[in-house]
């Protein structure tokens, strides 16, 4: 049952201390909503699930209505606390652009686990708001894991706005916030929404390698480096390979360009985010020589943990073949009997790009004892994604 905001003694001052606690919590922004979303804001999800733009994310379609309303997850929900923990790195993120054999991992990946960090900082602040009022209030704390509109959400309250790349900016923070939400069952005073201030900037729209930009402030996952190198579980598309360049974990390149991160500033930075040396500068070689052991010791405490060995090899296949750097050949060639079928057949595409001719030997030993329609592909020269030999 809801609370009126009259029947709450000192609801602003309540709200002035939510923010202040947020802030002891390591929290940069916080804002607060109604447990609503404007009719369109549903519309527009509904439209891109419908376009199957959300790729291999089939738990995006599957609970749509609950994202698209606060109130259809929890009929309880009164009020949307929405909070944003910094992750301004500080240095360039394009910098390692110009080193091909140094392995690209977006900076939201280089420290340590959010989901980790922003929940218990969530928790707490929810602990703290029962203490506040504790027969009135009742909380739920999501983070990344439950159908919840953060970007939208985060917009209503007032702590940015969704930008033409689609992620959110915020005036102080850049487009480097994580996340958070808190809904409850308090009435509190909401905060203005967030004004959208992308102007006729397009800077995020031509930097994308890919071209996964429809329109301003619409993304097509299939095409997106973040998506393919994360949540995309097979072959990825040869149209996509080159352009891939050496990210091998996501991509920053849309938000790195984004005027407004001059005013983000590292003092806001959460401690737990800040880089690890081996995954601020990984080395492709070393990725390529990754077993499941090594990953998993190297990648422990890190999100890049839940992709696995074989995304991770994969996508530092693709890095090789793009770098040119013939030094990677022989592990290239040892990674041709990968126990994967998309490690092998990355590793048959980036020895054509590397050595056309060791790729012509080793197709003679390997392709008539192959079983796999998808691997018979790639020694073929043609993508299996795109010969229908494979989900997207």
């Amino acid at each position: 049952m809801g609370h009126d905001k009259e029947n709450l003694a000192g609801d602003t001052p309540l709200a002035e201390r939510l923010r202040a606690e947020a802030g002891r919590l390591g929290f940069a922004a916080c804002g607060i909503a109604p447990a609503s979303l404007a009719p369109e804001t549903g519309a527009r999800l509904r439209q891109w699930l419908a376009s199957g733009c959300q790729g291999d994310m089939i738990w995006m379609a599957e609970r749509a209505d609950q994202r698209a309303d606060p109130k259809a997850l929890w009929d309880d929900a009164r009020s949307v606390i929405m909070l944003g923990m910094s992750y301004a790195p500080g240095h360039d993120p394009m910098a390692a652009e110009a080193d091909p054999d140094q392995a690209r991992i977006s900076v939201y990946a280089q420290g340590g686990d959010y989901h980790k960090t922003v929940k218990q900082a969530l928790k707490a602040l929810a602990r703290w708001l029962i203490e506040q009022v504790p027969d009135a209030a009742s909380v739920k704390v999501f983070v990344d894991t439950a159908p919840v509109m953060e970007k939208p959400l985060a917009e209503a309250a007032g702590i940015g706005w969704q930008g033409k790349h689609s992620n959110l900016v915020s005036r102080d923070h850049g487009s480097w916030l994580f996340l958070g939400a808190i809904y409850t069952s308090l009435d509190l005073p909401a905060d203005p929404p967030g004004q959208d201030r992308c102007g006729s900037c397009n800077a995020c729209q031509h930097i994308c390698p890919t071209n996964a930009f429809i329109a301003p402030y619409r993304l097509d996952a299939r095409a997106c480096i973040s998506y393919l190198t994360i949540e995309h579980k097979g072959p990825i598309a040869h149209r996509y390979r080159a352009a891939m360049g050496n990210h091998v974990y996501g991509c920053d390149d849309c938000l790195a360009v984004c005027p407004w991160n001059k005013f983000a500033d590292t003092a806001h930075r959460h401690r737990a985010f800040l880089p690890r040396g081996e995954l601020a500068a990984s080395a492709v070689g070393d990725l390529l020589a990754l077993d499941d052991s090594a990953f998993r010791a190297i990648f422990s405490g890190s999100p890049i943990k839940r992709s696995g060995r074989g995304r991770m090899v994969r996508n530092a296949l693709i890095a090789a073949g793009n770098s040119g750097n013939r030094e990677y050949e022989a592990r290239i060639c040892e990674l041709l009997d990968d126990e994967t079928a998309m490690v092998r057949g990355a590793a048959i595409w980036a020895l054509a790009r590397i050595d056309p001719e060791r790729f012509a030997a080793e197709k003679a030993r390997h392709e008539d004892g192959e079983s796999d329609p998808v691997i018979r592909a790639e020694w073929a020269g043609q993508c299996p994604v795109e010969a229908g030999l494979a989900d997207w």
